[in-house]
């Protein structure tokens, strides 16, 4: 089978923009990035994951895709632009794909465009409803970076942009592409938060994965950008799986089914044994039916071979849609030369298990292993699945 480098990464996450900064905090436990906000959800302050760099303007020529959402995604895109001119100017532009996950995309400003009318009468001169649309991000990239190869966005909730690595290895292997643009990106909206606030399902204060007091999940905004290419690299993606199990159109199966068939498929496509992972990180959204599934389904496939797990949600928040990028950029970062005292991310928040699962070897601060094969789960809504490994390839 082709083997497939992780060539470049750009990356806009509550825990820093640049590569170093990201890599220090995500170490460190570094949860600055989780702040309350009261704006979101009626007479309810809930804490959110949040960017708070200062974002860059959507150039002019392309004012019809001015959404925060694409704000986000524009940091990582600019951290990647000179890759992809190279391999536009070598390739051809019509050699370049894009494939991105998301599940908010700009429906922030349909927010927005509805508050205006309510005060106003009519909606807003520059109001788009395309702005919302899903497939609104991937085609802003496509014109940012002026290409013609296939592009198109996947929206499986939670899974999204975990699943874009599966599909960007196919179109590669298939030879339509010479090199992919995968990642992901959404962004902090109301109808996110009031959506699982009406589930019942957002923490009262700071999440708290796999401990007996979790309560729910913080949202979280955020975006990641890869270039995919055939070849040897730094960091590697070493295998993917895919499952639906369709157990409930909210909650997962009780057991893992849909999570072990994910796993064990990244683990055969990986070629890899089990006690060769190093570090999973784990979906881990603290909400009490997900972090009890997925302590049995990693327990099932492991068993007593499990190496040191985390879920860096506690530092980032759930970023949904874009939630699979931004974790898999933590696995690359951990893989990557930067990483040079071999740290993996501590799990945070108070540590106290729930005894009713399965025990689980998490991370503690300062934990150092060496590190030769990641793994990072995205488990969402509707059974859909995704596990993605990477490993470090040749410099």
């Amino acid at each position: 089978m082709t083997q497939i480098a992780i060539s470049h990464l750009g990356l806009c996450t509550p825990l820093g923009q640049t590569h170093e900064q990201v890599l220090q905090h995500l170490l460190e436990g570094n949860t600055q990035g989780m702040l309350w906000r009261d704006d979101l959800i009626p007479e309810t302050a809930v804490v959110v994951g949040q960017v708070q760099c200062d974002l860059p303007a959507i150039p002019s020529h392309l004012q019809r895709f001015r959404c925060r959402n694409n704000q986000l995604l524009l940091v990582a895109a600019q951290q990647i632009e000179q890759a992809v001119m190279e391999a536009k100017a070598e390739f051809g532009s019509q050699r370049v794909g894009i494939i991105l996950g998301t599940s908010t995309s700009g429906i922030a400003k349909g927010e927005q465009a509805l508050a205006y009318r309510a005060e106003h009468g009519h909606l807003p001169e520059d109001y788009l409803y395309s702005k919302q649309e899903l497939g609104n991000s991937s085609e802003f990239l496509q014109h940012y970076f002026e290409l013609r190869g296939p592009c198109y966005t996947v929206s499986t909730a939670c899974s999204s942009s975990a699943k874009v690595f599966a599909s960007a290895r196919r179109l590669l292997n298939a030879g339509l592409c010479d090199m992919v643009i995968v990642g992901g990106s959404d962004s902090l909206c109301k109808l996110t938060l009031n959506g699982f606030h009406s589930l019942e399902s957002v923490s009262k204060g700071h999440c708290q994965p796999f401990s007996r007091n979790r309560d729910g999940i913080n949202i979280g905004e955020g975006a990641a950008l890869f270039t995919l290419t055939r070849g040897q690299g730094e960091v590697m993606l070493a295998g993917v799986g895919e499952s639906s199990d369709s157990h409930h159109i909210s909650a997962p199966h009780p057991e893992g089914k849909g999570a072990i068939a994910a796993i064990n498929m990244a683990l055969a496509n990986a070629n890899i044994a089990p006690e060769q992972i190093d570090y999973i990180n784990l979906h881990g959204t603290a909400t009490v039916k997900n972090d009890a599934m997925e302590s049995r389904a990693l327990v099932e496939v492991f068993g007593e071979q499990l190496p040191a797990v985390s879920s860096t949600k506690p530092m980032t928040g759930h970023a949904l849609g874009a939630a699979g990028a931004i974790e898999a950029a933590f696995c690359f970062l951990l893989l990557s030369k930067d990483n040079t005292n071999h740290g993996i991310p501590p799990q945070m928040g108070d540590r106290q298990w729930d005894e009713t699962n399965p025990s689980l070897p998490f991370a503690d601060n300062n934990m150092q292993t060496q590190l030769n094969y990641v793994m990072s789960n995205s488990f969402a809504f509707g059974g859909s699945n995704a596990s993605v490994i990477f490993c470090r390839g040749e410099s």
